[in-house]
């Protein structure tokens, strides 16, 4: 059984972790295989260092481009690595341009594919990731689904591989490097007692100027300091439509470079709540360890188990609901439950299941 960890962007190094960690501690042979997808050392290569992870056995310098290109590229680079690598089962986790080569490329090679975080579902078609999960799960021997929810999308969608509910490895990541994160974080700015954290990069909000000026109009509203750790993509898009200068003229508003994961970590925990349009950073919050509202800038959620338990409020991207809803946080008691995404074992659950594949290996002629 020799698996290939396939990873490209900063949230699938951080939700990669936990499975790497649980993969050397049962002595598994395995490798790690970086697409380049986030080619930028700040948002990418940091994390190996500090989450104290070897570097990747492959980086395959896909970089940016089109949805099309950065595809096509990160899809044969990552076949000609699984060759040499003599890869038999392929792990990808998310939604990313990467995921759905990784997957797209271990299925035509004939191999196990195994989907990390199965059966996530915005249901809005504006999303390239929307797609990306979509045909990963239709393409993944395995499917790792967090929650029962999930689980059910894809028995709905009537999906070939294998389902088995697992919990996030998100929440298992929190959990193992909060301590490491208050002993080692190394924020280079000061931090007020009491903030919000913003982040938005996403390509439907930051690229639109209307959506630009209703972010501005709604953080020039707020009465609390916000530290906005802004995306050099982001920060691109703003200055493009002039509204770089607008947004760092905010009075509480303190524009920072991308954070490693460390600092991030210790930021959500020490801030009073999250305004943001990730996806990852809505389970996070759930970590027992962390446990923060999230306003979502975003008009639908792919995570409504989070929204379910009191975590997630979407408000969308229109300046009179974000305000309001940040209004309203403010007057009311906020008392959520335990985390939907698991108790920190999912990557746990998951060399279980590929244990017990190496006994009984997976038959794709019998699902596909």
């Amino acid at each position: 059984m020799k698996v290939s960890v396939v990873l490209g962007t900063r949230p699938e190094i951080i939700k990669m972790s936990p499975l790497i960690r649980e993969l050397e501690k049962r002595d598994v042979d395995f490798n790690v295989v970086h697409s380049g997808q986030h080619y930028d050392d700040e948002v990418s290569g940091i994390f190996f260092r500090q989450l104290e992870l070897d570097e990747p056995d492959r980086y395959l310098s896909v970089g940016s481009g089109s949805q099309g290109e950065q595809t096509g590229r990160a899809l044969m680079k990552l076949e000609k690595a699984f060759q040499e690598l003599g890869t038999e089962i392929v792990l990808v986790q998310g939604d990313t341009n990467t995921v759905l080569a990784g997957a797209l490329a271990g299925v035509k090679m004939g191999l196990t594919v195994g989907h990390v975080e199965a059966g996530l579902r915005s249901y809005d078609y504006r999303m390239p990731e929307e797609y990306n999960r979509r045909l990963a799960d239709h393409s993944s021997h395995l499917l790792f689904a967090p929650t029962e929810e999930c689980s059910e999308t894809l028995k709905n969608e009537s999906v070939w591989g294998d389902i088995h509910i697992t919990g996030n490895t998100v929440i298992d990541a929190c959990i193992q490097n909060m301590d490491i994160a208050e002993k080692n974080a190394d924020l280079s700015f000061e931090v007020p007692e009491k903030f919000v954290l913003v982040t938005a990069h996403r390509a439907e909000n930051v690229d639109d100027p209307n959506v630009q000026e209703n972010f501005i109009e709604t953080f020039r509203a707020m009465d609390i300091p916000m530290i906005y750790p802004i995306h050099p993509r982001a920060e691109e898009r703003f200055k493009m439509n002039d509204n770089l200068k607008r947004l760092k003229d905010i009075e509480n508003m303190k524009l920072v470079p991308p954070q490693g994961y460390l600092e991030f970590l210790l930021l959500m925990k020490e801030s009073e709540f999250i305004i943001t349009d990730s996806g990852g950073i809505q389970e996070e919050a759930t970590a027992p360890n962390i446990r923060k509202k999230v306003l979502v800038l975003r008009e639908s959620t792919e995570r409504p188990e989070a929204v379910e338990a009191g975590y997630c409020t979407v408000v969308g991207t229109k300046k009179e609901k974000m305000i309001k809803e940040i209004e309203d946080l403010k007057k009311e008691a906020w008392s959520p439950d335990k985390s939907p995404y698991g108790n920190g074992k999912a990557a746990e659950k998951i060399v279980d299941i590929l244990e017990r594949y190496k006994q009984e290996p997976y038959e794709a002629s019998s699902h596909m």
